[in-house]
């Protein structure tokens, strides 16, 4: 529980030197802490790989279709189902004027292009593309283009209107008679709108497939392009390498091609060769996230996209082992073979001669010079390690016998610890791989805890890539506190040498997971307070750690205090004999529920009730349950419950520690689809994992559940037997440091996090090094609530210079504060 004492510097008063106008006035500053640090630039610390911070691009929250994809057309190829989303047909998105019907026969484009549309004479149908509609801008122009047959020949009509009139002049196509063809037009928009519709008409029967609406000003490449302000965004965080496609998308649904022998499946995971060539020829897919994806932005423009900005590839490919709590290893040898070829035939793709045979593939699609793919990724976050570890294997024999530079990569499971993590690491430290891939969603407080978590790493094992991580929210505090965990990263680079922070992209009107790294709508895009942070330690790395210290804040932790609480998820369960005793043997709590429940106060969802002499939840659709009994202020008890889980998919959630809705402990018993039990922390809503173990419940049998709490020391007892122990006793250090050099420029780069309500004033001993007098300051703060929105921007950097600097100098970091000083040596 104790933290190093803090020291001061002896310094003289002349080296005193406060920076006043130069930084942003401190947010909340309710006080002025004291701190030090010291810098030995003597000393050689690791180097950081130029590729460190890079960034994942999932499609999640729509972060393709209507989002960085630049088609405007929603459903183009009229191949949404119900497989993607129950509430999708085939004209999801479209209106019809006359009659029209989607078919599924032989006439078809294509055979992996199934649906197209019957449209009858004089007919038309309307596309209401993403958000509010399809946005236009004036002057801009926009590229029309559609797949038409029709047997007698016939005109099409196509125009853009919203709501309040024309939006471009309307162009009219002959579409002639025979077989299947392309016709294109262009409009310029004649103002702007962002609620606009796209119609086609035509004046006798034809069929129409992939009908398509792009800016023409796309990032660097028409046609089929990428949303200009969204690349642009990744763009300027010059990252050092693109992560894709996933995430959930590679390891879960069908691991089956699609084709007639495998029944057309429509649930598959990501599988590269689906995403090449003519986008009409590719197929559509399930997304995992409960929608359609066309594909249209595949591995082609992937590779080229992350070329356009100097990124290094980082692809993933699927192990044959679901996760995402599916948890299935598949068992067919022929089609993990099947797989490995396929992965093999992806290297050739992106590295392979414009002669070969996937070479030659890329070379058709206008790239005859290799994408210089150097890293792959096999697997992504894998509950069955053993099931995972024996294919991972087979696929990186495969690879470096044909591929020996390549490093492949592999995982440690879904979490940053339990049972799958530990697990996966001894089996990757026994193979020698290259390097792991760890993700973590965590509270802001465990980032702040855990600032030390790769200090201890084993620097002769495999590297470290921390491919998914994020503090479960976009306020500035969420940022401050990955913020404070990323100077542990940098200071341990010789262990971690990818990271990068997910998810990247959400539409606001489709989103699935939160909280997101750049968000955005049909018309207009920006920047979260987490992003600016990113981009503020990715501008601005370095080439070397210069090792550094600095003292810490004072231990103000007292015991974990909190009244009980209990809980279901997407489960029935019945309560009984509650009861908390304080150490002196006296009763805090005791409820047998033989009259009514109104000891208990119900803060979450759901429903609950006495019966039959128990406190029974019955909604088997609510999650977070919580209801509350006690006072806030006790600490060092024994809770009893008896527990009885009636139906559903988990167990039980046990809690205690409860300050408010948003801050307890709760002893997860059964969760994760009945597959494990684990002790979570909630600290402003965001929960972390401080243990867990693999476990299920009986439906039907009672258990008995006991907590002892003493001091931050707590011990869980499932039937009398101990089930595990934990003390909370790990500093959430406010004040961060790390300092790093840039040999290009010459300069130390100082970058302090002081995550706390008050400035901190801070001697800075630079350890004898011969400086400017100046350095370029980039400041981040703001409240910890402040978010940026599309209307808003309340988190930005803000430059500066400061003319104080010297061998030993004063700073004082503003509160709720990030600080980067560039310091020219000379």
């Amino acid at each position: 529980m104790s933290r190093t004492a803090r020291w001061r510097l002896g310094l003289g008063a002349s080296a005193v030197l406060l920076a006043t106008a130069a930084l942003p006035a401190p947010a909340h500053a309710e006080g002025v802490t004291d701190y030090s640090i010291a810098v030995d630039p003597s000393a050689k610390g690791p180097a950081i790989d130029k590729s460190m911070y890079g960034v994942f691009f999932e499609d999640i929250n729509r972060a393709a279709d209507g989002g960085l994809y630049a088609e405007l057309v929603q459903n183009r190829s009229f191949e949404y189902s119900s497989d993607d989303n129950k509430s999708y047909t085939p004209l999801t998105a479209w209106t019809v004027s006359g009659t029209a019907r989607v078919v599924d026969d032989s006439g078809r484009l294509g055979d992996r292009n199934r649906d197209y549309l019957a449209l009858g004479a004089g007919s038309a149908v309307t596309n209401s593309g993403y958000n509010t509609g399809i946005a236009v801008t004036d002057g801009v122009k926009y590229d029309f283009s559609v797949w038409a047959r029709a047997d007698a020949g016939t005109t099409l009509t196509v125009s853009l209107q919203d709501a309040g009139g024309t939006l471009a002049t309307a162009r009219r196509i002959a579409a002639r008679m025979g077989g299947w063809a392309q016709y294109r037009a262009t409009f310029t928009a004649s103002r702007t709108s962002t609620t606009g519709r796209l119609a086609v008409a035509s004046g006798t029967a034809a069929a129409l497939d992939m009908v398509s609406l792009f800016p023409r000003d796309t990032y660097k490449h028409e046609p089929n392009g990428l949303r200009k302000d969204l690349a642009e965004k990744i763009a300027a965080l010059h990252p050092g390498f693109v992560r894709f496609p996933g995430g959930c998308l590679v390891n879960t649904g069908s691991m089956q091609d699609y084709s007639e022998a495998s029944g057309w499946q429509r649930k598959r995971a990501y599988q590269w060769k689906d995403t090449v060539g003519p986008v009409e020829t590719r197929p559509a897919n399930a997304n995992f996230w409960g929608y359609n994806q066309s594909y249209g932005l595949g591995y082609y423009e992937y590779f080229r996209f992350a070329e356009d900005i100097g990124a290094m590839p980082l692809p993933v490919v699927p192990a044959l082992v679901t996760g995402c709590g599916q948890n299935q290893a598949v068992d067919d040898d022929a089609l993990l073979k099947r797989h490995i070829q396929d992965t093999l035939d992806l290297i050739e793709f992106a590295n392979g001669p414009a002669t070969s045979k996937w070479g030659k593939v890329r070379a058709g699609m206008g790239h005859p010079k290799p994408f210089r793919l150097t890293h792959i990724e096999v697997g992504n976050e894998e509950n069955l390690p053993n099931e995972f570890f024996a294919r991972f294997t087979r696929f990186r024999a495969a690879i470096q016998a044909e591929y020996p530079y390549m490093r492949v990569i592999s995982n440690s499971g879904p979490d940053a610890s339990g049972t799958t993590f530990d697990t996966a690491w001894k089996l990757n430290k026994d193979a020698k791989v290259d390097l792991v891939d760890e993700h973590y969603y965590k509270s802001p407080q465990w980032f702040l805890q855990n600032n030390d978590r790769y200090d201890s790493y084993d620097r002769s094992g495999p590297k470290v890539f921390v491919g998914e991580y994020a503090s479960q929210g976009n306020a500035f505090k969420n940022g401050l506190a990955e913020a404070a965990y990323m100077t542990g990263l940098e200071r341990n680079a010789d262990v971690v040498e990818l990271a990068s922070y997910a998810p990247l992209f959400a539409n606001e009107d489709a989103v699935q997971w939160r909280p997101d790294l750049v968000w955005f709508n049909n018309h207009a895009s920006w920047d979260s307070a987490n992003y600016e942070v990113q981009k503020l330690f990715m501008t601005n790395v370095g080439d070397r750690v210069v090792p550094s210290t600095a003292t810490s804040t004072p231990d103000v932790s007292g015991p974990v205090t909190g009244a009980v609480g209990l809980s279901t998820w997407n489960t029935s369960a019945a309560y009984d004999d509650v009861k908390v005793t304080a150490t002196d043997g006296s009763t805090l709590l005791s409820d047998d529920f033989s009259g009514d429940a109104s000891k208990w106060t119900h803060t979450g969802t759901g429903s609950w009730s006495v019966r039959d002499g128990s406190y029974v939840q019955s909604d088997t659709t609510a999650e977070n349950t919580m209801v509350s009994a006690g006072d806030p202020a006790w600490h060092d008890y024994d809770l009893h419950v008896k527990a009885t889980k009636k139906s559903g998919q988990e167990g039980f959630l046990v809690a205690f520690g409860v300050k408010d809705t948003g801050d307890y402990y709760w002893w997860n018993i059964g969760g994760w689809n009945d597959t494990q039990s684990a002790v979570e922390q909630a600290v402003d809503g965001g929960k972390s994992t401080l243990m867990s173990k693999p476990g299920s419940v009986e439906t039907g049998r009672a258990y008995d559940v006991d907590i002892k709490v003493r001091g931050r020391q707590v011990t869980l007892y499932l039937d009398g037997q101990q089930w595990g122990s934990f003390a909370d006793d790990k500093p959430a250090e406010p004040f961060r440091q790390v300092v790093t050099r840039d040999a290009k420029t010459g300069e130390l780069i100082v970058k302090v996090v002081n995550d706390q309500s008050s400035a901190a004033r801070t001697a800075i001993d630079l350890g004898g090094a011969e400086v400017a007098s100046k350095a370029r300051v980039t400041t981040l703060a703001a409240a910890p609530d402040a978010v940026n929105s599309e209307t808003a921007t309340a988190v930005a950097p803000v430059t500066s210079t400061f003319t104080g600097v010297a061998d030993r100098f004063t700073y004082t970091f503003p509160a709720n504060s990030i600080t980067f000083l560039r310091i020219k040596r000379k």
